[in-house]
């Protein structure tokens, strides 16, 4: 790791903090919270780090954020909490283990795939493995912490997350679903939305990160 890699390794750091924080506030009727907003700007950290310093650099700056999110779920780990009978910690193993597993599978496809169209138009490469990445991570975050079908993390994991099991109407509007269900489809439209959105200020960090005369 050099200094020029700080920058990123310590945003990355920040936004995973902030998520982990900001989780924890419900808007939109339940199906999202402020956390949502946060957290996809890791793909922008990622990316931007790949366009300037290269895919190992990039690679770094995951790690860092990996451990940043281990160390949070560590000391979510021993925050108890009691519901239906059961008592949890505040961040069960099931999230913990499915966070993990989505962010670090997530950010190193996204920059696989960075990787493939980079020398295509300055915007293809951000925006397809941006686009990729995210529906990784919704895939698997939600699908591990919270899918009836997956039972190897116990009944007291379970206790902890049989909230999101309950039967209503997708999106608040459609036909009856798991709730987990349509906060997964919720946290992909925002992922989706964001996506587009980091194009500007992407391309106005690396323009001015690459301009001669510039130190990076």
């Amino acid at each position: 790791m050099t200094r020029t890699h700080i920058p990123g390794i310590l945003a990355m750091a920040a936004i995973v903090v902030a998520s982990n924080i900001l989780v924890q506030f419900l808007i939109f009727d339940g199906l999202l919270t402020w956390g949502a907003f946060t957290y996809p700007l890791a793909f922008l950290v990622t990316d931007v780090m790949n366009r300037i310093y290269g895919a190992p650099a990039a690679r770094k700056v995951v790690l860092a954020g990996f451990v940043t999110g281990v160390i949070c779920s560590l000391i979510g780990s021993q925050i108890m909490l009691q519901g239906d009978g059961y008592e949890y910690a505040a961040v069960p193993l099931r999230i913990a283990v499915a966070s993990g597993l989505a962010f670090l599978v997530a950010q190193m496809a996204d920059i696989t795939v960075f990787d493939r169209f980079r020398a295509g138009r300055w915007w293809r490469a951000p925006l397809i493995s941006t686009l990729i990445g995210s529906a990784l991570d919704t895939a698997i975050f939600f699908t591990v912490a919270f899918s009836a079908a997956i039972t190897r993390f116990g009944a007291n994991a379970d206790g902890a997350i049989n909230w999101a099991w309950e039967g209503v109407p997708f999106m608040n509007a459609g036909p009856v679903v798991p709730l987990w269900v349509s906060l997964a489809f919720a946290d992909w439209l925002v992922k989706l939305t964001l996506a587009l959105i980091a194009l500007v200020p992407f391309k106005v960090i690396v323009s001015k990160a690459t301009r001669p005369g510039v130190a990076i």
